[in-house]
């Protein structure tokens, strides 16, 4: 077993290598080699920045309870699709509500299906504005409700006493309540309509009585939603999006060592203060729960709703811009075009692939960094040309054949 998971990790190892550097650059002077750049993180964020407004951002977090977990691993297309839909019909449906802000808002989710120990652990964050647009045409600003940070019965009402001024347009009790009925009542028709499947231990609950019990218990149960701090800038918000949008279950600066079979990583506890502390797992076990976080094809974990959503999105942003008094921003003319919606309200967003813009990689990279990668790093030549690394009978363009790189937008 341990063999197998060696070479499992060693091939996914290798494929990544692969699709990382199987184009790269040599100087023409030096021959040095440059290193490639990724970008579909910079590329999504600069795409995002065009829908920003001169506003306050809240981040919401909404989390299904633990005893959930197994039916969603089990059946993660449907459960997902569920939690995104209870998620947007929540926050849609509340701040539509004249008691708590009414008007239509617009948002971004983002599913993450990982805890601190990488295990399966499904919830959604939220970047939603502090206004929306009311149904006479005007914006109007949050009204303040109280913010009580986090709901999970009593014990979490307290866990952030003592902090002041952090109001959120919607309470967060009312989110969990609103939250919880939402999502059950479509897990309620997933079930009815044979969309759930049921295997191992969880093969019991498929029987409608226990399923019914199932229910019953999770309707009992006090749900997670959690209002985090404000967003203090517009900055602040394009920084979580780059932190938040493309990050995986587990990143290289977290894992302290990979030897004698065994992977050690650091974690925090949230269950004992938050503590930073070192977790050692056996390779084959590092590998299955990393990938229990493989989302199923095609299946968009960033999604946009209300104002951000496709239709008209264009027009609504930049009625959204004179309304709060925000810099219209140069953009691309297809930075809003998105995929098309899979749920209602919604739209998911492709994220990198089909995101379209227009400015060259060359160019985004010296517009964030400052520096030009159509010159060698070693020697400071301008002379680039392309070669094949995944090919092992590659054939070197020649210098004075290759076209030249330029960082033309």
């Amino acid at each position: 077993m341990e063999v197998w998971s060696l070479q499992l990790y060693h091939t996914l190892v290798r494929s990544y290598i692969v699709l990382v550097i199987k184009i790269s650059r040599v100087c023409a002077g030096c021959g040095v080699l440059q290193t490639p750049k990724t970008l579909s993180k910079e590329r999504w964020i600069e795409n995002q920045k065009a829908s920003l407004l001169n506003i306050g951002y809240f981040h919401v977090v909404f989390t299904i309870p633990d005893s959930l977990n197994p039916v969603a691993f089990q059946n993660q297309k449907v459960v997902y699709s569920i939690l995104f839909k209870a998620v947007a019909e929540t926050l849609t449906e509340l701040a539509a509500d004249p008691k708590y802000l009414g008007g239509q808002i617009g948002f971004t989710s983002i599913l993450h299906t990982w805890g601190q120990n990488l295990m399966h652990h499904p919830h959604i964050h939220c970047v939603v504005p502090s206004g929306g647009i009311a149904p006479d045409g005007s914006w109007v600003n949050s009204k303040g409700c109280k913010r009580d940070s986090g709901h999970k019965g009593e014990m979490d009402n307290s866990r952030h006493k003592g902090e002041k001024g952090k109001e959120f347009l919607i309470p967060v009790r009312v989110l969990s309540r609103k939250f919880r009925g939402k999502f059950l009542h479509y897990l309620k028709l997933a079930y009815k309509n044979g969309e759930l499947s049921f295997f191992g231990q969880q093969t019991s609950i498929g029987s409608p009585i226990r399923f019914q019990s199932f229910l019953a218990s999770l309707y009992a149960k006090e749900w997670y939603v959690y209002c985090k701090r404000p967003f203090s800038t517009t900055e602040a918000v394009i920084e979580y999006l780059g932190r938040y949008t493309h990050r995986v279950a587990i990143s290289n600066n977290r894992i302290v060592s990979c030897d004698d079979g065994k992977v050690r990583f650091k974690w925090r506890d949230n269950k004992d203060g938050a503590k930073l502390k070192v977790m050692e797992l056996r390779a084959e076990e590092f590998i299955r729960r990393f990938l229990i976080h493989v989302l199923p094809p095609r299946f968009m974990k960033i999604r946009h709703y209300g104002l951000l959503g496709n239709r008209n999105k264009k027009e609504k942003v930049a009625l959204c811009k004179e309304l709060t008094n925000t810099p219209l921003l140069a953009s691309s003319p297809n930075s809003a075009s998105l995929s098309t919606s899979n749920t209602p309200q919604a739209d998911a967003d492709p994220s990198d692939s089909q995101t379209q813009t227009t400015i060259s990689a060359p160019a985004l990279i010296l517009k964030i960094t400052g520096i030009d990668i159509t010159k060698c790093q070693a020697c400071g030549s301008g002379s680039l040309y392309k070669v094949d690394l995944a090919n092992k009978n590659r054939a070197i363009v020649p210098p004075n054949k290759a076209p030249p790189l330029t960082p033309t937008a």
